[in-house]
Parts: C-alpha cells; sequence; structure tokens
C-alpha cells in the first residue's frame, strides 16, 4: 500500500497532464491525481493535450509528468508522445495501454517513454509509479535512458555488473553466471530501460554461434531472476524484456 503522505510530500508542487478519452475514468482519475499534484490538466485527445502542451511551454513552463492513453480519436497517444518529444526530448511521459496494444509499446519505450501502467488501472501500481518518478525529479536524476558505455552498472544498492569482466557482484561477492546469462546480460546493459525482443535477443545469440529460441529464454529469464535483484529484470508482455533503471 503506497503511503499517500510520501507521496504528497514528492508531488505537492509538481504537474501533471492526463490524457485519456473515456469520460468518467478521465474524470475520476484527474479527481485522485488532484490530492498529490499541484496542478493537473485532462484532455480527451492527442490534438487537445498537445494543444495544452504548446502552452504550457509557451508560458516558460512544462508539465513534470504526461500521463496518457494509447488509443484515442484524432490524435492517439503514440503520435502524441512523439510530438512531446520533439518539443522536449527529456520529457516524463507514463502510458497506459489495453493488453491488445503491445504492438505500440516497443517503439513507446525506446523512444524514450518512463513506464508503461495496463488498463485497467490499478491506482496502487499508479501511485507507486508516480511516487518513483516525484522522487526522480526530487533528485534531479536524469529520466530519458541511460546510455550505458560504462564498465560498471549497478543494478541495485548491492548489485554491480562489470560489462569488461562480465562479472556479476552482490554485495562485492562475485555471483555465478552461465555463459548464455552473460550473453543476455551484456546484451540487456548495453542501453538500461531499453526493451530487447526476442528477435534481438535470439540475433545475439546467433552472432555469437549459440542458439536461443523463446521458450528457452523464459525458462533464462526465470532462472536469472533468482540471481538478480528483484524486480531488477522486466518482462514487458508480448514485447520483450529490459532492466529497469535504478536509483537511490
Amino acid at each position: 500500500m503506497i503511503n499517500s503522505k510520501e507521496l504528497f510530500e514528492y508531488t505537492k508542487e509538481l504537474s501533471i497532464l492526463f490524457v485519456e478519452d473515456h469520460t468518467e475514468l478521465r474524470v475520476n482519475t484527474t479527481e485522485i491525481l488532484k490530492n498529490f499534484f499541484k496542478k493537473v490538466d485532462s484532455a480527451e485527445n492527442g490534438i487537445d493535450a498537445l494543444l495544452l502542451y504548446k502552452k504550457e511551454l509557451q508560458s516558460g513552463k512544462s508539465y513534470d509528468i504526461i500521463l496518457t492513453d494509447i488509443q484515442m480519436p484524432k490524435m492517439d497517444g503514440v503520435i502524441l508522445t512523439e510530438e512531446i518529444y520533439t518539443l522536449n526530448p527529456s520529457q516524463i511521459v507514463i502510458v497506459l495501454s489495453a493488453h491488445d496494444e503491445t504492438k505500440y509499446l516497443l517503439p513507446l519505450i525506446n523512444l524514450g517513454i518512463e513506464q508503461f501502467i495496463k488498463k485497467p488501472i490499478d491506482y496502487q501500481e499508479l501511485l507507486k509509479v508516480l511516487l518513483n518518478i516525484s522522487k526522480k525529479l526530487s533528485l534531479n536524476v536524469g529520466t530519458s535512458h541511460i546510455n550505458n558505455n560504462n564498465i560498471d552498472i549497478q543494478l541495485h544498492n548491492n548489485f554491480l555488473y562489470s560489462r569488461d569482466k562480465n562479472l556479476l557482484f552482490n554485495n562485492e561477492e562475485s555471483v555465478y553466471l552461465t555463459k548464455y546469462e552473460i550473453i543476455f546480460i551484456q546484451l540487456l546493459t548495453e542501453q538500461i530501460g531499453k526493451v530487447y525482443s526476442n528477435e534481438d535477443i535470439v540475433e545475439v545469440y546467433a552472432s555469437q554461434n549459440e542458439t536461443i529460441d523463446a521458450q528457452n529464454i523464459r525458462k533464462l529469464v526465470s532462472k536469472l531472476r533468482k540471481k538478480l535483484p528483484d524486480n531488477s529484470l522486466e518482462s514487458i508482455y508480448g514485447v520483450g524484456y529490459r532492466f529497469t533503471p535504478y536509483f537511490e
């Protein structure tokens, strides 16, 4: 259960734009957001949202967070996100998606969206995401995807992955990794936050003269999660896998 008081402490000076064409959902969610955010605007489609966004920029301001549905009339969430990133590449965008919209998610995530949330909305999940993002904002942590040319990748407070040595450490103790696990981690740590599809993964293994299929990828992920910090290796339903960005 999210601590509402803690959330409010991080969001009370922030602004959010919520874009959703379903009237009841838009109204109800907007009322919930008003309990936490200093400014909450809403729009029923991408065109109206883009007009609000441009107006905000013209006033010398910018929304801290954009929360948008994908399927909407006039302008959908995919085009809206592209337009927003043209105006402000560092904008934080959270996307709401139904289970049958997974074909949109990989391009959106690789564009740079911060998070996606499945519909119908689990409000505890939404508030948890908003808390994490607001903490990042308070720490002035960049929200665009992290390009990891770094040799050492912090996966969690106690977990570190050394890309040059192909070693995983937990509290400075080495964690045994198989060759297949190393290939997988090397790929996902190339860009933390980027989603790699099954096709991407198969191609990388093939380039190293190894074979793997979708079923074996799932098995590999299941075993690897036992060696990694909780919730660090994320499965994006119908899309692929990624390491979630870590911040203290």
